[in-house]
């Protein structure tokens, strides 16, 4: 029986990677989620570490329940941002213990590549200046779906400029004609009425799908949108609490689910979200911004997962992913493959490693 005997983490920019090491030489890489990685760290090596220390890494949804119940006075982002680094991590060591990529010890592959749309993460730039450079990306890649931000980040009903979203939206479909698949995200963005009020214009130029219209934790909010619109609403990426994921599944809050692997505690937790998704007839289409290994965990997820039907998300900014990790993916038209390399099919790239700041928690 192999046991974990070493947990380390490497923080370099906003990214935490984590080394999972075992008795018998098993190892495995995750991430925790970026953003504020020094404060997840902490938590991770204060809190979360000693539940998995000594124990069988083969045991992981154990561990991961077990650690949740352990520590339940701390239940919160940062618990579950740090339990995904090494949820993530020991995913990698099994797969490449047993010589198979992730998606199949998720249960195999449903589907033999992933579509994606591009994803944009800017609100400031000139409307002509945002669809020359999300063009730039389709054609660059073969994408068939984009996706734009509408409002200010949970900024009740504002716009950056007055009669930005009104002139975005329509010049994204002139340029890309009316087969283009068109999203929206709002990052709660509106009041239930300036939501309704603006989905139903989106409404008119044929977009498929408004994520987080209003902010997350606005649960009834939610449904009044959803009930209001014929366009699907979306949401869930900030969320680490199953049993609200569950109520916004069952109680029809959502019509696409949008679980973070790394928000929501990992991977043993995200599938867990998209069986749900499933069980209940619903897409799931998990968060994925940036380059981080959070598009490597996202693609294994997707791949191995029947609610997940979509095109799924890849970002159009700069991305540093490859100073972290190859190989890195690459979009053919409009799909990225994963082929069956164990793990998550990766390296952590030495260079990396070499200039992170480390530290370690282990058996003495």
């Amino acid at each position: 029986m192999s046991t974990i005997t070493k947990i380390e983490t490497f923080i370099g920019g906003r990214l935490c990677v984590v080394r999972v090491t075992t008795d018998d030489g098993l190892v495995g890489y995750g991430q925790t989620a970026p953003s504020e990685p020094e404060i997840t760290e902490q938590v991770l090596h204060r809190l979360v570490a000693r539940h998995f220390l000594g124990r069988d890494p083969w045991e992981l949804a154990a561990l991961v329940d077990e650690t949740m119940r352990a520590e339940y006075k701390y239940l919160g982002g940062f618990l579950f941002r740090a339990i995904s680094g090494i949820d993530t991590a020991i995913w990698d060591l099994q797969g490449r213990a047993t010589g198979q990529p992730v998606y199949k010890l998720l249960g195999g592959a449903v589907q033999d590549r992933v579509p994606v749309y591009a994803s944009s993460m800017s609100r400031e730039l000139p409307v002509d200046e945002e669809v020359s450079r999300i063009a730039e990306a389709v054609e660059k890649y073969g994408l068939r779906c984009a996706k734009v931000k509408v409002g200010i980040r949970n900024g009740r009903d504002a716009e950056l400029w007055e009669g930005r979203t009104a002139a975005l939206v329509p010049a994204m479909r002139k340029r890309f004609g009316a087969d283009f698949w068109l999203s929206a995200d709002a990052n709660g963005a509106y009041s239930p009425g300036g939501a309704v009020q603006v989905g139903r214009k989106l409404e008119e130029y044929g977009v498929f799908h408004l994520e987080e219209p209003n902010p997350c934790w606005e649960l009834d909010n939610m449904k009044y949108v959803a009930d209001h619109l014929d366009l699907p609403i979306g949401a869930g990426e900030q969320e680490w609490s199953l049993e609200i994921i569950r109520r916004m599944i069952a109680e029809r809050l959502v019509d696409v689910i949008q679980p973070d692997v790394c928000y929501v505690g990992g991977m043993t937790r995200a599938r867990q979200v998209a069986q749900l998704a499933d069980l209940n007839g619903i897409p799931c289409t998990p968060h994925s911004s940036g380059h981080s290994l959070i598009k490597i965990f996202t693609a294994h997820l997707v791949m191995a997962s029947p609610a997940c039907t979509q095109f799924q998300e890849w970002s159009v900014e700069s991305s540093g992913a490859s100073e972290v990790y190859s190989p890195i993916p690459p979009v053919k038209d409009g799909y990225i493959t994963l082929d069956d390399t164990p793990g998550w099919g990766v390296e952590i790239l030495p260079s990396f490693l070499e200039r992170a700041t480390r530290q370690v928690t282990g058996l003495e």
